[in-house]
């Protein structure tokens, strides 16, 4: 049986402050007992200036709603950055158990593999200060961007599965990039349980002229240099220093995951029914792990993430032509090598401790980064003794993050953290609230050029329709889930 949650959701919304239990300083708790049908308590990791924003959202609705799940384990979690989703919230973990749990297309989003991916440069502020306009302007033109932007790579049907099933290895191999970009990309770059023949005609159409492209809304990419280093051990061994040029780019499997996605909602909403499973939000949509449809999905959203990593790894071969173009320097003394490439819209199957056992899980991520600590086996050789590099975008007029996964974030939160500073503002309000206001000429005179396919695009990524990044990082950072390593502020913004 499926209900929804949508009469009454003032009212509950209203009373979070009395719902919600403290249980130490960056944590809060809902009961299990708040609504019938919850098998686990919820929890989200908040400041108490983060808490109150988080509230007036109903997000904290879809932590409850997601502890419904069967065969979900520990809490339905929720990060700083938390903000109203599909079916989970942006900002949610949950994990359930292979052999009685489902897996939910909401506990991934559409933007399958959403991710972010970090190159550091040889280059200092100073060298790129008086070329930031030809650089901003090159780089807009090289890497399409906006809603349906085509690339330059023209793949047919038989080639987009190749895509699906190597990822970044693809692309490599065809002289996007180096063999050292797979060694430091989450998984290399390839979930080898891809399997293209299950996708449809139109998830393989909509991927073909794709690769290459940054989308639209919050993708991006930044020019950044970096400002401030907290932990100059750690970011000697990432390669990285104070007043270093950096460039982060985020962005997923475009048109080709949301097709994915689509496709396997409506196989999920039958399984629901098929396999009785009782949920508060349709949204929710979910199948046994090792059914059938459960199965099936998890293999296509595979392939999403392939595309995803691959979709990167092109961004970031032009990224290095542009600047070669620019600089006329070897790549070499250009540097941009990559120090990290992260998911937080995805999947996975892993192993974690739990009740003194070990446990095999699926642990979703929704608009959450993995964070795993030193030694962990995943990890390539030069971070095995520092923890796995955690990318945190903020919005384009402030910082990013680059952070560390600490041994506490495997047993409190399945080795997640947050993944950016999460919303405040809709869109819709966003544009109504920056009128009269010229974003670009604001953010001219904090040192920032941007470049954008429209006004439009601006006003719904100002800095006032995010919460504060800093804030988001230090719960996480005071909460020894994930450690601040340096902070980055962006001089050069492109955006779809």
């Amino acid at each position: 049986m499926i209900y929804s949650l949508s009469e009454g959701a003032d009212k509950m919304k209203d009373n979070w402050e009395e719902v919600l239990e403290q249980k130490g300083p960056y944590i809060w708790e809902i009961p299990k007992e708040y609504r019938p049908g919850m098998r686990v308590n919820g929890r989200i990791y908040a400041s108490q200036s983060l808490i109150k924003q988080i509230i007036k959202d109903q997000a904290p609705d879809q932590v409850a709603n997601v502890a419904f799940l069967p065969g979900i384990v520990g809490h339905s979690l929720a990060m700083p950055d938390i903000h109203w989703g599909y079916g989970f919230p942006i900002g949610g973990v949950a994990a359930t158990r292979l052999e009685d749990g489902v897996i939910s297309p909401g506990g991934v989003g559409f933007d399958i593999n959403c991710g972010v991916r970090l190159l550091r440069s040889n280059l200092q502020l100073q060298d790129v200060k008086n070329k930031m306009s030809q650089i901003v302007e090159a780089l807009y033109k090289k890497i399409p961007s906006g809603v349906g932007s085509e690339g330059i790579i023209k793949l047919n049907s038989q080639e987009v599965k190749k895509v699906l099933s190597d990822g970044a290895q693809w692309a490599v191999r065809k002289g996007f990039g180096e063999k050292e970009d797979i060694i430091y990309s989450e998984e290399n770059g390839k979930m080898a349980q891809a399997n293209p023949d299950i996708i449809s005609s139109k998830a393989i159409q909509r991927g073909c002229s794709q690769l290459g492209t940054l989308g639209s809304g919050n993708h991006f990419l930044e020019i950044q240099v970096i400002d401030q280093i907290y932990q100059p051990d750690i970011a000697r061994q990432m390669g990285l220093e104070e007043g270093m040029v950096t460039l982060l780019i985020h962005t997923g499997s475009r048109g080709f995951g949301h097709q994915v996605c689509t496709d396997h909602l409506s196989v999920m909403q039958r399984a629901v029914q098929r396999y009785h499973i009782s949920l508060p939000d349709k949204q929710l949509a979910c199948a046994p792990i090792n059914s059938p449809e459960g199965k099936s999905y998890y293999q296509a959203m595979c392939c999403a993430a392939n595309f995803a990593w691959a979709n990167r790894q092109c961004i970031t071969h032009w990224v290095r032509e542009v600047f070669y173009q620019i600089f006329r320097l070897s790549m070499e003394n250009l540097g941009l090598d990559l120090v990290y490439d992260v998911a937080h819209n995805i999947a996975k199957m892993e192993y974690h401790q739990y009740n003194g056992r070990k446990l095999q899980l699926c642990v979703h991520r929704k608009g959450a980064t993995r964070a795993f600590p030193p030694q962990n086996p995943e990890l390539p050789p030069r971070y095995k003794e520092i923890g796995q590099p955690v990318l945190i975008p903020g919005d384009m007029g402030r910082f990013s993050f680059c952070m560390v996964g600490n041994e506490k974030a495997m047993y409190k939160t399945f080795g997640s953290t947050c993944h950016g500073a999460g919303r405040v503002m809709s869109r819709g309000a966003a544009k109504r609230e920056v009128k009269n206001r010229d974003i670009v000429d604001e953010l001219r005179e904090r040192g920032i050029m941007v470049k954008a396919r429209n006004r439009t695009t601006l006003a719904e990524e100002m800095s006032d329709a995010y919460k504060d990044v800093s804030e988001v990082v230090k719960v996480m950072d005071q909460s020894g889930i994930s450690s601040k390593v340096a902070r980055m502020r962006p001089i050069g913004v492109i955006k779809g």
